[in-house]
């Protein structure tokens, strides 16, 4: 089986099991921390290890994390030292998902979880740290636990994109993850286009297959 066809078997095999939690919830272990993910959440998984393990927030930083799930990345930033968080995601789960992650870790003072379709709830407002891990793949989405792995016609990665520039400090950064079974290519035509420099900082395989891999990259204003 090539790596289309296992990719597009396991991510489905993924959304049954993000729409299989029970309504209380599920306890998830993710690196030496444990949050939880109510239905129709994503998962924490290997996907954000290289951001989590590689991005760099400065004491008292802004940090914005645009799509952010069950809040894993926006927790670490807390975690970190960021004094502000922002996460947004535009399905109402990972809304009630992340809020719980801030307040159980406690960050409810630090971190913001609002539901945005990218950075439409933002106002004007600019971040020091912008992360993202967004869907990887242009494949049609059928529903909202589909559009957390799925990008149809890339229209999420193409917003952030156009308007992520609008959010970022004169020297601010991003992080931004992609895999080899995703548009790596398209995604670095979309950041040399909004004029960021794009340099890769590390890679991550799953434990269970290592077929997969996942980058994360850091972008700067050119």
């Amino acid at each position: 089986m090539d790596l289309a066809s296992f990719t597009d078997h396991w991510q489905a095999q993924r959304q049954r099991l993000f729409k299989s939690v029970p309504p209380e919830g599920r306890k998830v272990r993710y690196l030496d921390k444990e949050f939880l993910v109510y239905p129709d959440t994503f998962w924490p998984f290997a996907d954000s290890l290289p951001l989590v393990r590689h991005f760099k927030v400065g004491s008292g930083e802004s940090v914005l994390d645009v799509g952010t799930g069950s809040g894993v990345i926006g927790v670490f930033a807390c975690y970190r030292g960021a004094g502000r968080v922002v996460g947004v995601d535009v399905n109402p789960a990972a809304i009630r998902s992340a809020t719980h992650n801030a307040q159980a870790h406690g960050f409810a003072g630090t971190m913001q979880v609002l539901q945005s379709n990218l950075f439409e709830a933002l106002g004007d407002e600019q971040f020091d740290v912008i992360t993202a891990n967004l869907p990887f793949r242009n494949k049609p989405a059928h529903d909202m636990v589909a559009m957390s792995q799925w990008d149809t016609d890339f229209k999420t990665n193409t917003g952030f994109f156009e308007g992520v520039g609008r959010h970022l400090k004169p020297k601010g950064r991003i992080y931004f993850v992609q895999s080899n079974f995703g548009e790596i290519e398209a995604m670095k035509c979309l950041a040399q286009a909004a004029d960021l420099q794009t340099t890769e900082l590390a890679s991550e395989s799953t434990d269970e297959t290592r077929r997969q891999q996942f980058f994360v990259f850091e972008m700067t204003r050119a």
